[in-house]
């Protein structure tokens, strides 16, 4: 009798865990649903561009805006801004203008579908090629919450010079603070897409933390 006692014992720990293991299944399912599904809250314009305190810590920038096209600015309006992404253009030795002048040209040559918000050039200069609250095609697939900051470089390393870095970390500070954006939300590329890009800020782990904690700094003495 005791021995199948032990034997029933068994059978009900048995018929237990497969009566577990649909409800697992069914919470699995929920939670990936969830993730899916659920809108997370974003971060919404709510600054006043009149007023110049706005302004405030944000450098020169020479807008020139790109003609609205599906190949470079698709003309697409977004409410939220919920990161800044940092790039290398990949094309050594290349100018703002130049970069500028070749995704105005897209319209056109229709090579590819390419564009970002900024450029900053190799001596720290600024072009804006599409309003901040208009979507560019440089972080797919998070172009609908995101800036984007392209960075002239003079070599194949990718390294920004030193005017482009000040720049850049001005540039990004300030989008925090114009769009209500941490410092910890600047990111790479690299961080979306898994591109090597920006090339050098990728492949030294510590430049990328330095620039994090410099953009980090500027923030924070432009909002006091």
């Amino acid at each position: 009798m005791k021995s199948r006692g032990h034997k029933h014992q068994g059978r009900r720990k048995v018929w237990r865990i497969m009566l577990l293991i649909p409800l697992f299944i069914i919470l699995i399912g929920a939670v990936r649903w969830a993730h899916a599904n659920i809108e997370l809250p974003k971060r919404s314009f709510s600054k006043n561009t009149d007023d110049p305190a706005y302004w405030e810590g944000c450098p020169d920038i020479d807008v020139q805006l790109l003609t609205p096209s599906e190949y470079t600015r698709p003309d697409k309006k977004r409410k939220t801004v919920n990161c800044i992404v940092i790039h290398y253009t990949a094309n050594p030795g290349s100018t703002a203008q130049q970069n500028h002048d070749y995704f105005e040209g897209l319209k056109d040559t229709h090579e590819t579908k390419a564009s970002s918000h900024f450029i900053v050039g190799l001596d720290g200069e600024v072009i804006q090629n599409i309003p901040c609250r208009e979507e560019a095609y440089a972080n797919y697939p998070r172009n609908e919450d995101s800036i984007s900051i392209e960075c002239c470089h003079p070599d194949e390393s990718g390294k920004f010079t030193d005017a482009t870095y000040r720049t850049v970390v001005q540039l990004a500070a300030w989008c925090c603070k114009a769009f209500n954006v941490s410092p910890d939300d600047v990111i790479r590329h690299y961080d979306v897409s898994g591109k090597d890009c920006p090339k050098y800020y990728v492949e030294h782990e510590e430049a990328w933390d330095q620039m994090k904690q410099d953009i980090a700094d500027q923030y924070q003495a432009i909002i006091h």
